[in-house]
């Protein structure tokens, strides 16, 4: 198996590298910038929102696993997908978002739009859509928790995974054969931003006062009715958001 991953110099990728590396698969990693190959990757020059260096990081790889995220989400998917159909790839595996076509906001747009360009471009592919990773959800709850009195916005809801746990399922699936959409990843519990902030809070030793705040507009009522949360058929694995508040 011939592997180019994109993405692999970030949070997920850092996780995902060692365990294709114990699967006996040493990928070819997408950067913006030159680096020193290692044990684990080679590297090559290359951007997947322009798709400068795409068609030859692809030439003769069988296997492209995009982590890439951020800005230009979905254009970045249409440029990897067409490079991934003209170098003939024969699996391609894509990372989005749990509620990616349900959530009205821009980043959960653009992974929906990312999902089908990987569809439209005809290569066989699988989308794996995580929630979100223990790590963001600490850095976005983790300012409120600083505040003097601490809002917890109200009736939000969340199934926090822990990233290591993301990656080993990218790394099962990848090394398989193409599924299509399968079931998400999510953590084991569905917490509310409340119950997140007070745990947070206790980890950090803070007997804060916390007060709910409303959500408004339609990503509020979307929350309310907790069309952002995984199906019945999700996979729940990795560790608590508790173990891992404790942790940090």
């Amino acid at each position: 198996m011939t592997m180019l991953v994109t993405g692999g110099t970030g949070n997920l990728g850092g996780h995902v590298l060692p365990l294709l590396h114990a699967a006996g698969v040493r990928p070819r990693v997408l950067s913006r910038r030159a680096r020193t190959d290692t044990p684990q990757a080679t590297y090559v020059v290359g951007d997947t929102v322009t798709g400068d260096g795409l068609d030859a990081a692809t030439a003769g790889v069988t296997t492209v696993l995009h982590l890439a995220g951020g800005r230009g989400d979905d254009r970045a998917a249409e440029q990897v997908a067409a490079a991934a159909r003209r170098a003939g790839v024969e699996h391609l595996v894509l990372v989005s978002v749990t509620a990616a076509d349900r959530l009205p906001v821009g980043y959960y747009r653009a992974k929906a739009a990312a999902e089908r360009a990987v569809q439209r471009s005809g290569v066989p592919s699988t989308v794996v859509r995580p929630a979100q990773f223990h790590d963001f959800v600490l850095r976005t709850l983790g300012r409120l928790a600083a505040w003097p009195v601490v809002p917890a916005p109200r009736a939000v809801w969340a199934e926090p995974v822990e990233v290591a746990a993301v990656a080993r399922r990218l790394v099962e699936v990848t090394l398989g054969p193409p599924q299509g959409r399968v079931p998400d990843v999510v953590g084991p519990q569905v917490l509310s931003a409340e119950q997140l902030l007070r745990t947070l809070l206790r980890a950090r030793g803070r007997d804060a006062r916390v007060v709910r705040v409303p959500v408004p507009g339609p990503v509020g009522r979307a929350c309310r009715e907790r069309v952002n949360l995984a199906g019945p058929d999700a996979l729940r694995t990795g560790g608590t958001w508790e173990e891992f508040v404790a942790g940090v």
